[in-house]
């Protein structure tokens, strides 16, 4: 009887498993950024379908919006377009100023290396319906 109270007690004190992080990519943009256009054009359409874009889902704020910004961040945000990864509300890397989409994929793989993926990718959408296994092809 004891050592059923014991492991009770030992299952209700354990820590509850950790949940998966919260992470975003947020784009601090202005209007008029030529740099920010040009990421819009290139990289723009294909983020959110990405594997990184499914880890770290994009969120752009205006820099000039302090109160939009939403993250505690390693120091100000100076240049457009800054890219800051965020996880739990809190910076972990970014990417000041855009060059080209090989650059920025290279270093956003970088930056979110540490993030969980999750359990089902962007480019692998989650099936709406289960298929029947009786029907026939």
């Amino acid at each position: 009887m004891i050592r059923i109270l014991a492991t009770a007690l030992l299952l209700a004190l354990a820590p509850a498993p950790l949940a998966a992080a919260e992470a975003e990519l947020i784009m601090f943009e202005q209007p008029g950024c030529p740099f920010c256009a040009k990421w819009n054009r290139e990289i723009g359409p294909i983020y959110p379908k990405s594997d990184i874009g499914a880890k770290a889902p994009l969120r752009r704020v205006q820099i000039s919006d302090k109160k939009a910004y939403g993250v505690t961040l390693n120091g100000p945000v100076i240049f457009t377009p800054t890219f800051v990864v965020s996880v739990n509300g809190r910076e972990t890397g970014r990417i000041e100023g855009y060059a080209n989409d090989e650059s920025f994929w290279g270093l956003m793989t970088q930056r979110t290396a540490d993030i969980p993926a999750p359990t089902t990718p962007a480019s692998e959408p989650a099936p709406t319906t289960t298929p029947d296994p009786t029907a026939s092809h």
